[in-house]
């Protein structure tokens, strides 16, 4: 990229309306990752419609995450070949389209096949929606509003139980993605009048062998992991889907460290920052997810609340997010994220323990103020961890940085259930004396003793990146001494 290459900062017309900009962008990312998560209040309801047990319901959720996985870094390479906006707008007009189809479907596999184009409308924009918006703002506001989209982000993903349980309850879990239609109509409309022409397009072929095999990696691993909750893992057929995903991935980075132009800058994790940051991200939002998939079987077989009154007890969350993130966004601008980052995975950590120790007669009021703290402890950790790591990336790779940022986030959401419901799956058939898949009418114990398994697991996952983060924190400050005694010297 040479120096003389134009910039978004030099056009008066874009920057009078990059907080507009700013607004379309959140709005259609917050209904992109609310659709990561939204299913999941609906599950129980769809189990009893349908007829069918958890283990083959997941696959509404798990099929819409690995088809994101699969293509994300494709877009983001795509962006920034074609245009990270052109592709952000194409992606908006996909995503509504399946929407739509979500809705109408009447099966388990015309739903299921509808999620997947609505996953890919989602990977183009989820792709290049923080690439966009770092190449827009001017440096002085960049770590603000990549800290607000980044928020964003993390409330469409947390939101999808409470908002859900109340759209279940008033209308039925087919309107969870008919209500995406209106919406989304609005923001096309806004996006294709705001966003401005595309100035960074990068001379490059599209890395197809790259692009497929990491496509076959997601595709194996991560259905390799959730069939074998199905059928065990020792099954011959769930095997060889995991040793394809090991021989894919293998291939996958050798392709792209052969190729001029791969899907995937590896360059980018030479910064250490940008990759411990990325890390970070990737296992609190494992954490997040374990308590997404089961909070709702809590919240409705436990507390034996309504799918509305678990909706809005599971708010809290997304609320306490509101709050604090603008305020956390701000702070990170003038003091820093790192001691930002390593108080909220503190809170994070505490908040898991805590939702460890509920049973069947919790008080709803104890539960809210668990639920409450891990927003608290995920708005104080998400602001200032994807401004660092956006602005840790070279301007020709935002694109691809972007889409790694996406795809880290998506592959923690999806490993996030396995783990939870693997773990929970585990525990209950171990505790029953066979293999158990789903929830064990008039025993409650069964499915607790495995919910606090899991909550404990994901409190350890949180501990983990809070010690990582605090290793970051204290090499930065001796870092900076060290640099600041040299320049005494000199």
């Amino acid at each position: 990229m040479s120096a003389e290459a134009p910039t978004y900062q030099e056009n008066a017309a874009v920057q009078k309306k990059r907080w507009i900009i700013l607004i379309v962008l959140n709005l259609f990312t917050f209904m992109a990752t609310l659709d990561a998560s939204i299913v999941n209040i609906a599950l129980p309801e769809i189990v009893k419609q349908l007829g069918l047990p958890v283990a083959k319901v997941e696959w509404v959720t798990t099929g819409y995450l690995m088809a994101i996985c699969a293509v994300i870094l494709f877009f983001g390479k795509l962006g920034d070949m074609a245009g990270k906006i052109r592709v952000y707008k194409i992606g908006m007009a996909v995503f509504i389209v399946g929407s739509l189809l979500c809705g109408l479907s009447a099966s388990l596999p015309l739903l299921i096949a509808s999620r997947i184009v609505q996953a890919i409308g989602a990977a183009m924009t989820m792709a290049n929606s923080q690439g966009i918006v770092t190449d827009i703002f001017p440096s002085t506001e960049r770590g603000r509003a990549i800290g607000i989209i980044g928020t964003f982000v993390s409330l469409g993903s947390i939101a999808g139980p409470s908002l859900g349980g109340i759209i279940v309850a008033g209308l039925g879990w087919p309107y969870i993605f008919l209500v995406n239609v209106p919406v989304g109509l609005i923001a096309i409309v806004l996006g294709w009048k705001v966003l401005p022409k595309d100035l960074i397009r990068t001379k490059a072929v599209i890395d197809v062998p790259g692009s497929s095999l990491f496509a076959v990696f997601i595709i194996a691993l991560l259905g390799g992991l959730l069939l074998g909750q199905q059928y065990g893992y020792g099954n011959s057929g769930i095997l060889a889907m995991l040793s394809l995903s090991v021989i894919s991935f293998t291939a996958f980075i050798l392709v792209e460290l052969r190729l001029r132009h791969p899907v995937l800058q590896l360059s980018l994790f030479k910064n250490a920052l940008f990759s411990l940051s990325i890390f970070c991200a990737f296992l609190v939002f494992v954490s997040n997810f374990c308590f997404n998939i089961i909070a709702p079987f809590y919240a409705q077989n436990m507390l034996n609340l309504s799918p509305s009154s678990a909706g809005f007890l599971l708010m809290l969350f997304p609320i306490a997010m509101v709050v604090v993130a603008p305020i956390s966004g701000a702070l990170s601008d003038k003091i820093g994220s790192e001691a930002l980052t390593f108080a909220g995975l503190l809170v994070m950590v505490v908040a898991q323990f805590g939702l460890a120790r509920l049973h069947e007669g919790s008080a709803i009021a104890l539960v809210g103020v668990w639920i409450a703290m891990l927003g608290i402890g995920t708005a104080l950790f998400q602001p200032p961890n994807n401004s660092l790591i956006m602005s840790n990336a070279p301007r020709a790779q935002l694109g691809s940085a972007g889409s790694a940022n996406s795809l880290v986030r998506n592959v923690g959401m999806v490993v996030g259930i396995t783990v939870a419901t693997t773990i929970l799956f585990g525990v209950m058939s171990r505790e029953a004396g066979y293999r158990v898949t789903d929830l064990i009418p008039g025993r409650p114990d069964i499915f607790l003793s495995g919910m606090h398994v899991v909550f404990m697991t994901s409190s350890g996952i949180c501990l983990v990146s809070a010690v990582l983060t605090g290793w970051r924190m204290i090499s930065m400050k001796r870092a900076k001494k060290a640099a600041r005694r040299v320049n005494a010297r000199s």
